[in-house]
């Protein structure tokens, strides 16, 4: 009987699956790349259009800026803008708050 035992646990330790590492190295290499295309990629690509979009102003231009001001671009330096949010009311908001176009919003 004891026989007969130890041949059942050594068979299933032989029968038993060998890829397992391999599959887990597998799974966990398609779940970095399932994560760089749905979240790194989308967002870098994002950046870089926001990057544009902060290099591309020029005067006369409506943003919004990250705090919800609304404006027009009075001017442009390296590291900030003038925003005039109304008429003779300006203020100096730094570049990178500057968060999209307003331009078909506001009239």
């Amino acid at each position: 009987m004891k026989l007969m035992f130890f041949l059942l646990q050594t068979g299933a330790a032989a029968a038993a699956p060998q890829g397992t590492n391999l599959t887990f190295l597998l799974f966990i290499a398609l779940m970095f790349v399932v994560m760089y295309f749905f979240m790194i990629r989308p967002q870098k690509k994002r950046q870089k259009e926001l990057e544009a979009f902060r290099n591309s102003l020029k005067k006369g231009d409506s943003v919004v800026t990250a705090g919800g001001i609304y404006g027009k671009v009075a001017e442009v330096k390296e590291n900030y803008v003038l925003l005039e949010v109304d008429k003779e009311v300006k203020i100096r908001v730094d570049k990178s708050s500057l968060s999209k176009d307003a331009s078909d919003i506001q009239k």
